[in-house]
């Protein structure tokens, strides 16, 4: 994906003595268009195991796991191994990539709100165990705000992955008015089933493995519930949408059933709740999540995503702009500190040799003092606030002996 207004001339954001880049942020991405489910969820595994710390936070939806680093997160320890197909990002890269998610634009449906909703409950999670590296924090809060920002050009009910795979179910089945369509899952991709399958006038049935949430569901939208563990209990469906977090243990007779009658099945989970025999035995009418992602939307949608391209390319360079000022706050503060110690000392020598000054004049000359140090350093600090290349912030150290 291209995205207009951001280009290469901002990297590298560091650089050692030799010229070489040194990344400021590193995100390892394995998605479903390049890494399949078993790979990912091997790298999930994988990414599990390291220790909590405020130097990396990991995002795991059904279709992507991928984890951002800060400078030294891992010490002298190695990243972790990318699967094969997986991609390292760095820099303003991995800042574009992130706003490009929060945004929908890297996602099966261009413009779907469900990860922005993943990354900000991400995001609450993490807060609640222990606080982020400032220089993922600001890129979280960047990536959120362009978010909700990008989501404001949405028009009509939001589609979500559920919406694409009623769709794979109607090329089926047909026209999904009356028809009756299984949902296995309670989970809230489960529940955008249900939902999107109801306004599209089907009858819904819905099986999970509580019943009480099952039947819970089932009631929102005047459909019915089945058991979860139970064999020959599957009535006839004209589709079949399974969100699980696990194994989906359909009995003998009622997977024979679902290949007999034609059924579609699309499995949202990953890895794949449906077993591999009932894949097989359903066939090209079996969609995996992965399988959805691969498969572009019809629609057009070219002004939408000019619109969100456009945001990305802010987000990125309003972060971009934020790492490289950032350099320049440790002289910031020392020209200040400098200033200060001049101003105090001049003070102490005016007012030692003016022993009889009432108090009201002091303090009138120690605010003329203030008011001037402020502002001579108005101008010069204003600017390295805003200095992009780090030439300003070198100056300041040579001209002030910093």
């Amino acid at each position: 994906m291209t995205v207009v207004g951001l280009t290469d001339t901002v990297r590298p954001l560091n650089a050692d003595a030799g010229g070489a880049s040194t990344a400021t942020i590193v995100a390892l991405v394995a998605h479903t268009r390049r890494v399949p489910s078993l790979r990912r969820e091997a790298f999930a595994a994988e990414l599990a195991t390291i220790p909590p710390s405020a130097g990396s936070i990991v995002i795991h939806t059904c279709h992507r796991v991928e984890i951002y680093v800060a400078p030294n997160a891992f010490g002298d320890r190695p990243l972790p191994e990318l699967p094969a197909g997986g991609e390292r990002l760095e820099d303003v890269d991995a800042a574009r990539h992130l706003i490009s998610v929060a945004c929908g634009l890297d996602s099966a449906v261009l413009g779907e709100d469900q990860i922005l909703h993943q990354l900000r409950e991400t995001i609450a999670e993490r807060h609640g165990q222990l606080p982020l590296d400032p220089v993922l924090e600001r890129l979280f809060q960047v990536t959120l705000r362009a978010g909700r920002r990008g989501h404001t050009f949405m028009s009509g009910p939001p589609r979500s992955l559920a919406d694409v795979a009623l769709d794979r179910i109607a090329r089926n089945a047909g026209p999904l008015q009356d028809r009756t369509i299984l949902v296995v899952g309670t989970g809230r991709m489960g529940r955008l089933a249900v939902f999107a399958a109801s306004r599209r006038g089907a009858q819904v049935i819905v099986m999970n493995r509580t019943d009480e949430r099952a039947v819970a569901l089932a009631d929102e939208v005047g459909g019915a519930s089945i058991p979860f563990d139970t064999d020959d209990v599957l009535p006839q469906v004209d589709g079949a949408i399974v969100a699980l977090s696990g194994t989906w243990r359909l009995g003998t007779r009622d997977a024979a059933r679902l290949a007999e009658r034609g059924t579609g099945v699309v499995d949202l989970s990953s890895p794949p709740s449906v077993s591999a025999d009932l894949q097989a035995a359903l066939g090209d009418r079996f969609v995996s999540v992965d399988d959805l992602a691969l498969a572009p939307e019809a629609e057009p949608h070219d002004r939408l995503r000019r619109r969100l391209e456009g945001i990305v390319s802010e987000g990125g360079r309003e972060y971009c702009q934020w790492l490289r000022t950032r350099a320049a706050v440790p002289a910031i503060q020392a020209m200040a500190d400098t200033a200060e110690g001049h101003r105090r000392e001049e003070l102490d020598w005016l007012l030692r040799r003016l022993p009889d000054l009432p108090a009201e004049d002091r303090e009138l000359i120690e605010q003329m003092t203030h008011r001037l140090v402020g502002g001579i350093l108005h101008a010069p600090l204003a600017a390295l606030n805003t200095d992009t290349s780090g030439d300003l912030e070198r100056a300041a150290r040579d001209l002030f002996g910093l």
